[in-house]
Parts: structure tokens; sequence; C-alpha cells
């Protein structure tokens, strides 16, 4: 058989083919999303939940914003559970209890700034994660660029953000913020971040 028969029987075997090729599937229905009933749930205890997730080790931050209203002072609070979320567009995310009495005065401002502390800043984070106190008190900050948030001096790095979504997460929301600035104070020097690891605070051993 030359070129051409070899050829002609190629383009006979691909029309065969396509002409006996099986009807494209439907894709199944999504699942119907629903609340998880009590009997559904593992019987886990908090003590135990709290210990073993304690293992992992995470950076802290404030996460601060402006007064919503005249007269009343910045908000804040200490916060673990920072993560970034997206690059296109700039997105990071935290974790706060739905039972916080600071989180509806960061929502009011509808802005926020994450501090991320450095090694050094231990008490600072204490002095932020008492309820009901003036947290503010004695604390040196300026205004970040975008939202006009408190920056607190001495911050390893900040992130200036507005509120994107909040979503719920169990006992918690999920705030989703779209980052308008940010930048670093010190990121390499010898103290670096502030962690925390099984209940205590810690910090990256010298290389």
């Amino acid at each position: 058989m030359g070129q051409a028969g070899m050829a002609e029987a190629a383009v006979r075997y691909l029309r065969s083919v396509r002409a006996t090729a099986p009807e494209p599937v439907d894709a199944l229905p999504r699942p119907e999303l629903r609340c998880v009933g009590a009997d559904e749930r593992a019987p886990l205890d908090p003590g135990e939940f709290r210990r073993v997730l304690g293992n992992f080790a995470t950076g802290v931050a404030v996460v601060t914003a402006p007064a919503a209203t005249a007269g009343e002072p910045p908000a804040g609070f200490a916060c673990q559970s920072l993560s970034s979320l997206s690059l296109d567009p700039p997105l990071v995310a935290f974790m706060v209890g739905r039972t916080s009495t600071t989180w509806p005065r960061i929502a009011r401002a509808g802005v926020f700034c994450v501090n991320v502390l450095g090694a050094g800043q231990g008490e600072l984070c204490r002095a932020f994660a008492v309820s009901g106190a003036d947290k503010f008190a004695g604390v040196a900050y300026d205004a970040a660029p975008v939202s006009g948030s408190p920056r607190l001096t001495g911050a390893v790095a900040w992130i200036d953000c507005a509120i994107h979504a909040v979503h719920t997460g169990g006992d918690h929301l999920i705030v989703v913020g779209r980052v308008n600035a940010l930048g670093t104070e010190d990121a390499d020097g010898p103290e670096g971040p502030l962690l925390f690891h099984r209940g205590r605070f810690a910090r990256l051993a010298p290389p």
C-alpha cells in the first residue's frame, strides 16, 4: 500500500471511531448541602482537640482596626489563625470567635491591619489577648498607609487590608481581607518572629 492508500485508510479509521464514539455523560448533580446532625458529630473531647492541634506551631499577630466612631479607641485582638489565602487577588484570612467583643468593632470599621509580632513581643500579645481592657494604653503605633489601622511599633511585618468576605466556620468566623499594602520591619533581625506552640510562646532556634 502506497502513502496515499495509507493516508486514506487512516482517514476511514478515524471517521469510524468518531462515528461510534459514545455520547458525553452528564455530570452528577451536586450533593445537597445540609447541617451536620447531632448524631453525626465525632465524639471528640475539646481538651484533646486543643492538645493535638497545639502541636502545630503558628506565628502570632495582632489584628487592629481604627475607631469606627468618634471618641472610641482603636480595636485590636491577638490572633494565631492567620493564613495567606490568594496571590491574585492578594487575600489573607484569619479566624475569630463568634463571641468576640472586638470583632464587631473591626467589622464596623471595614478595614484592619495584621501586625506580625516579633519574638520579644510576648507581653504585647498578652495585653491584646485580654478582654475589655484598654489594649492600646502605652502601646506605640502609627497609622497603616491605606486603612489608617494601628500599625504596631516593633512588629516584624504588617498587612493593611479591607474586609473582603466573612464566612461562618463552626464557633468561629472566617474573615477574608483584601491586601492593599504590606511591608516588613527588621524581618531579618536576630530575634525573628514570635511563635506559639503547645500553649506557650516560642521562638526559632538560631541557625
